[in-house]
């Protein structure tokens, strides 16, 4: 009887989950009896905090016994690891089996079309992939389609006209002179 072996990424991300049910949730001190403090944790500095002193009875704080497997640092929850790209050549080392792309946050527009026609060439994984309305096309074609003149009489014909102007209401009470009654 042949089972299939799972996968050592999968594994990994089992791991990493058992972990997480063990870590306890790290909440600021105080900041369930307070409304005024948010649940976020922040490291307590006070000479006789007990949450500082590690003191039984008040919650944990963070150390790095609570990190992560080592198998599983840096891995995206897809199962992948994870390696920043900044231009078309850096995609090619990637193994397609094991490395997903992330493409840099400073990349433009064109270099990240090229980005994405070498990551699909070469089956490998983006994950930070935008859908666009448009896709940038190659500077030849991009010549060709430049707007023609009659194209552009058109567009201006399609533009509504202004709006007429509409009188201003009156919004002051016309102003009476002591004795004399509004009719």
């Amino acid at each position: 009887m042949t089972q299939k072996k799972p996968s050592l990424s999968s594994k990994a991300l089992k791991v990493r989950a058992r972990a997480r049910n063990k870590k306890p949730e790290f909440v600021r001190q105080e900041s369930w009896r307070d409304s005024k403090f948010s649940l976020s944790w922040r490291r307590p500095r006070g000479l006789d905090n007990k949450v500082r002193r590690k003191i039984k009875g008040w919650p944990a704080s963070p150390s790095t016994g609570y990190k992560g497997p080592k198998i599983a640092r840096g891995m995206h929850p897809s199962g992948y690891m994870e390696v920043i790209v900044n231009n078309a050549e850096a995609v090619a080392a990637v193994d397609p089996n094991t490395h997903a792309i992330r493409i840099a946050h400073t990349v433009g527009r064109k270099k990240r079309a090229v980005i994405i026609a070498e990551a699909k060439r070469l089956n490998i994984k983006i994950l930070n992939v935008r859908v666009t309305a448009k896709e940038v096309k190659p500077e030849a074609e991009t010549a060709e389609a430049e707007e023609t003149p009659e194209t552009q009489e058109e567009a201006a014909e399609e533009k509504p006209q202004a709006k007429k102007e509409k009188p201003k209401k009156a919004t002051k009470k016309a102003k009476t002179k002591k004795g004399e009654q509004k009719q």
